[in-house]
């Protein structure tokens, strides 16, 4: 921001996230609920917006848009543009993908126990093209109105969908099985969070078009295309050269 201010480009959408509310009282959550997170990613989210606020109030004619995304989810309809994790997934989808075209053997579900209707945590899963769409209708609204301040809005469908429900439409779109064990909560997830979707329709004009079939059909559409992601022939060289080091001399010329 620093940089920006001294070029005189002091308009900014960042992307926030859904973490800074923390485990709410009550759903949906509205941009105007009590802040109070529960883990160090949802920590950083907020005191980057934070900073944002302060620098707004320390100088009005920075104009910003907080965007809360909730659970991004899903691939291009392409299937050329997806997730692609580098590490360990942390998120459901990526994992979900990963065990569907087997380059890991069963998906975790962390959580068996919560008060939800199947015991697992629910979350508002959003496509990302609908992520898109509402940063160009954010830009717009930024652009067009002189006084907005620092403003917030949620990015999310409003629906609450359960881990074991997500799996389900996942299989449906993929007809791939996807072997299931379930370990205990982790410390910083949350119950139940989904959002208010109400101010974004409103000030943005802006509404998720996609549901979760949807998301799970590009999901699918971008791992069956790119079962190692960006990585695709490197990683399969990885494996290669992998099987040349550990295969004896005798049984390489009709393994490779």
């Amino acid at each position: 921001m620093e940089v920006m201010s001294k070029n005189n480009c002091k308009n900014l959408v960042f992307s926030s996230s859904a973490t800074v509310y923390g485990q709410p009282e009550s759903v949906p959550c509205t941009e105007d609920y009590p802040l109070h997170v529960t883990n160090p990613y949802g920590r950083t989210k907020l005191i980057n917006e934070d900073i944002m606020r302060d620098v707004h109030h320390a100088d009005p004619e920075w104009k910003i848009v907080l965007l809360r995304y909730f659970n991004p989810v899903g691939s291009h309809p392409s299937g050329e543009i997806g997730e692609d994790p580098m590490d360990y997934p942390n998120n459901l989808m990526p994992f979900v993908q990963q065990v569907a075209v087997g380059r890991k053997e069963v998906l975790t579900v962390f959580g068996q126990d919560y008060p939800t209707r199947d015991g697992t945590g629910i979350r508002d899963y959003i496509h990302v093209m609908d992520l898109a769409s509402g940063h160009t209708k954010a830009l717009d609204k930024l652009f067009t109105t002189p006084d907005i301040g620092c403003a917030v809005y949620n990015l999310g469908t409003g629906k609450g969908t359960t881990v074991l429900e997500m799996v389900a439409a996942f299989v449906k779109a993929s007809g791939k099985e996807i072997p299931l064990k379930y370990a205990g909560r982790r410390p910083g997830d949350c119950r139940e969070v989904y959002a208010a979707t109400e101010k974004a329709e409103k000030e943005l004009g802006w509404r998720a078009k996609f549901g979760i079939a949807d998301m799970c059909r590009d999901q699918w559409n971008w791992a069956k295309k790119n079962p190692y992601g960006y990585r695709g022939h490197q990683e399969l060289e990885v494996h290669a050269q992998k099987f040349i080091k550990s295969e004896p001399l005798s049984n390489r010329h009709w393994a490779l």
